[in-house]
């Protein structure tokens, strides 16, 4: 499959997951299966499949900047990492929706740190984390459970 078709498939499939999660309330398993675990794999296959067919034709690696930047022109590559964001940010999605309901954070409190996550990753990650400590100091424990 050429990388634009594939570029151009994993968009959609990544939303699938997202808008799984937003609606987690009305079918909690079914959006933990599809965005733990179900898109995250096939998305990481299609990762590996190009690592795997492209790295060792790729100019460039990790030693420095300018080696990443070139290691990111090569089309198969650049996807590979694109692929590499959509299934990592969704996995994060998926765990900070599993812990707000674990830690009975109201889902209308996460929506903007999934929002956040989706954009722009770790800044969403930082905000549910904040979440989760301003949870933790200001709550009122719930009888039977914790904060």
């Amino acid at each position: 499959m050429q990388p634009d078709t594939l570029f151009q498939l994993s968009g959609p499939v990544a939303m699938a997951g997202w808008l799984a999660l937003a609606l987690t309330p009305f079918a909690p398993r079914l959006a933990q299966m599809t965005a733990s675990l179900v898109i995250p794999v096939i998305l990481s296959i299609a990762y590996a499949a190009l690592i795997l067919s492209n790295w060792s034709g790729a100019e460039g690696g990790f030693g420095s900047l300018a080696d990443v930047m070139l290691l990111f022109t090569n089309p198969a590559i650049a996807l590979a990492g694109w692929l590499h964001y959509l299934a990592f940010d969704l996995f994060v999605g998926a765990w900070e929706v599993r812990t707000a309901r674990r830690e009975s954070i109201p889902h209308l409190l996460v929506l903007p740190c999934l929002v956040l996550t989706f954009l722009f990753g770790p800044i969403g990650l930082l905000v549910f984390l904040g979440l989760r400590l301003v949870r933790g100091r200001f709550a009122t424990p719930v009888a039977g459970g914790a904060a």
